[in-house]
């Protein structure tokens, strides 16, 4: 699967660690920053990434930051996006199974990095339930897109 990933200076070590993970399990990752420790905008990033996602030119994407909950805000603020925050397995299958998220965003001052990647590996591995939650997410869809006119 091809795979976005992005982050803020506080994530940077374990964006790195995490791409790493992601191409040993052969998915192929573009990393949209940030690219090293010094600070910088992570709604910058987040919206880069987001809107990636939303053309479809990525099926699934992870960003980070230092909570996770920055980068789910800003990336939730692009038409077409579902990001979840995930801290442990269960939450990163629901955001998929029930929720058809297509970002994970995790807080790496939150979880360390074999949590981080068993999250990682819950996400992917889990998919969207349409029989059972598809009428909800279309709810939002229906929301996203009766509003989108009014910004």
């Amino acid at each position: 699967m091809k795979i976005a990933i992005g982050c803020d200076e506080a994530a940077y070590d374990l964006k790195e660690l995490v791409k790493k993970y992601l191409v040993e399990l052969d998915h192929t990752v573009e990393d949209f920053g940030t690219f090293d420790n010094r600070p910088v905008q992570y709604p910058d990033i987040a919206f880069a990434v987001a809107e990636k996602v939303a053309a479809g030119q990525f099926p699934r994407a992870i960003l980070m930051c230092g909570t996770g909950i920055g980068m789910a805000i800003c990336a939730n603020k692009v038409p077409g996006v579902r990001a979840a925050q995930a801290h442990d397995t269960y939450s990163a299958e629901r955001a998929r199974k029930s929720n058809d998220a297509q970002i994970l965003a995790i807080g790496a001052r939150v979880v360390g990095p074999e949590l981080a990647k068993s999250i990682v590996k819950a996400w992917l591995d889990s998919e969207f339930e349409p029989a059972r939650s598809g009428p909800k997410v279309e709810r939002i869809r229906e929301y996203e897109r009766r509003t989108a006119t009014r910004g």
